[in-house]
């Protein structure tokens, strides 16, 4: 079993995660390097709120960021992040299998 710290080490990881918006930067990046001016072009959002997005995803160690002219270059520090959707995929495939079944016995 992994201990309270570890624990909370991986939820706060997790918790960076949780937002839509995040999970799509994170699919986004998953190809790739973009720049700010690309992931901004990619959201109806203001500036500053992709960039705390973007800021939230960097204090987790998800994303690193380097500047490149007038620009922010960003790409995953760890790629295999986006293995996690494919589980979460899993999850949600399952819960409609359930769902059905359910329906079905009525």
């Amino acid at each position: 079993m992994i201990t309270m710290e570890e624990a909370e080490i991986r939820s706060n990881i997790i918790k960076a995660m949780g937002h839509p918006v995040r999970l799509m930067m994170i699919d986004v990046l998953k190809d790739g390097t973009r720049s700010f001016s690309e992931i901004f072009s990619l959201f109806t959002l203001d500036k500053s709120t992709v960039s705390k997005h973007l800021l939230v995803l960097k204090e987790a160690g998800i994303v690193t960021s380097q500047k490149t002219g007038a620009d922010m270059i960003y790409r995953l520090e760890v790629p295999c992040v986006t293995d996690f959707f494919g589980c979460v995929t899993a999850v949600i495939e399952n819960n409609v299998r359930r769902q059905q079944v359910c329906l079905c016995k009525r």
